[in-house]
């Protein structure tokens, strides 16, 4: 078996400080305010990120590119989502046209 990788290691670390102390631990903050707040980060993160492409600031769009990852993966937690069901997602669709990818979800 493999050694977890960077995102792997964080899913597992955001587990396990869901259920900590809510003045000790961000990851425990956004869950005590529910699925709302987490959701409305990784937007604002996502916004963030955004900017940042733009600016043409590298730093910076590295910077708000991990942040979006961590504020999906305690948004994937609290889901219930493992990691390792997106991947296997982006796997499934590895070799697939966007395009058609794309295609294939609308109805």
């Amino acid at each position: 078996m493999s050694q977890p990788g960077t995102l792997e290691r964080l899913e597992a670390t955001i587990a396990a400080r869901r259920g900590a102390d809510p003045d000790s631990s961000y990851v425990a903050r956004l869950e005590a305010k529910g699925l709302g707040k987490i959701a409305q980060k990784l937007g604002e993160e996502a916004t963030e990120a955004v900017i940042a492409a733009l600016s043409g600031d590298e730093a910076d769009l590295v910077g708000e590119a991990a942040d979006v990852l961590f504020h999906l993966l305690v948004l994937l937690g609290h889901k219930g989502v493992p990691l390792a069901q997106v991947l296997a997602e982006l796997e499934r669709r590895e070799g697939t046209s966007g395009l058609d990818e794309k295609a294939s979800r609308q109805g």
